[in-house]
């Protein structure tokens, strides 16, 4: 299909730079496969599932996987975006032009790396050097990866520390957050349990391939960036038994879906997962494993618009978008949230 089939405009003020205080006062936008979408807010969702209904969450953490540092005179920056090995990360450097096989990058802080070669999706290898766990280097020298839509309007703070990670966070690993999980609070899952909706975890580590644009004309010609996700045996189970019951499977976030995806077979059956993922969803894909969807509002021309155009519809997600930009919903990862139920 054509990229531009996804592309609308976004007013910059659309553009949300901090989140909603308290998390689940954001809006969110019920949409239905058929009929009117409504205007709410997050902390509705117990009133909008129903008993038996699973909200599935991604229990990765972001780890602060921005650095800069020189290269000799030079400035470089790096995202690290997956992990190869104890001490060794690919990662995407700004100036990379700058920088050749077996260079030395200080970043400050006593924390320095080799460049190694590049690797298929153009990012670096960067080998660490010393003997402390790179994640301590990180908490040393790093920032938190905020996506580039926000940053290149405001600085990281430490507030972001806190503000870019969900409440479900434990398994350390992720250059992005699954946003559509920062609206959740202590309060919200409470009242969501009282109601009869479940909840189970899932680890999807999003790396910051998650922000590449499409550059092909044609989806066909579009290389989707790998992430690793596992899902364990008695998850699946429980997953299986209650849609069996007639619950509904949500996604909360475009990374639980994806993982979800993966690893369920044609036969609609989730199984155990643990491996890379390069799924890449869009219009005439056949939903396996979930019946919903719990997510932000993404960018125009962007995967994960696509993917949401392949649940609810192309059109019908132009409409949605049309509505949400016409009534002042906020974008990315920091603004408001959608739920997309589609007839089943």
């Amino acid at each position: 299909m054509r990229v531009d089939l996804f592309d609308f405009d976004l007013p910059a003020e659309n553009i949300a730079l901090r989140p909603a205080s308290p998390r689940d006062s954001a809006r969110l936008l019920l949409v239905p496969g058929d009929g009117a979408m409504e205007d709410r807010i997050v902390r509705d969702l117990p009133s909008l599932l129903r008993a038996g209904d699973v909200l599935v969450f991604n229990d990765t953490r972001v780890i602060p996987a921005q650095l800069e540092g020189m290269r000799g005179e030079a400035r470089i920056g790096a995202t690290l975006h997956k992990r190869l090995g104890l001490r060794q990360w690919q990662a995407f450097l700004r100036n990379a032009k700058r920088v050749r096989d077996g260079d030395r990058i200080d970043f400050g802080a006593g924390v320095t790396a080799i460049a190694g070669p590049r690797d298929d999706d153009g990012g670096v290898t960067l080998d660490f050097e010393g003997e402390e766990p790179v994640e301590i280097l990180l908490e040393r020298a790093g920032r938190m990866p905020l996506p580039p839509y926000i940053a290149s309007k405001r600085a990281t703070d430490e507030r972001d520390r806190s503000d870019y990670q969900t409440m479900f966070a434990r398994e350390d690993g992720a250059v992005a957050a699954p946003t559509a999980a920062l609206h959740f609070t202590p309060d919200l899952t409470a009242a969501l349990a009282q109601a009869g909706v479940l909840t189970e975890t899932l680890t999807l580590h999003v790396g910051a391939g998650t922000f590449l644009p499409v550059k092909a004309d044609d989806t066909d010609d579009h290389r989707m960036h790998a992430e690793w996700g596992r899902i364990d045996q008695d998850t699946a189970d429980r997953l299986n038994a209650a849609r069996a019951a007639g619950g509904r499977i949500i996604a909360v976030g475009t990374t639980s879906l994806r993982l979800l995806e993966s690893a369920t077979g044609q036969d609609g059956v989730i199984r155990p997962f643990a491996d890379e993922t390069r799924i890449f969803i869009t219009p005439g894909y056949r939903f396996r494993a979930i019946d919903g969807l719990m997510t932000n509002f993404h960018l125009p021309k962007s995967t994960l618009f696509m993917l949401v155009s392949a649940l609810m519809g192309r059109d019908r997600m132009q409409q949605v978008y049309a509505h949400a930009i016409a009534t002042g919903y906020r974008f990315y990862s920091y603004g408001d949230s959608s739920l997309l139920l589609p007839e089943r």
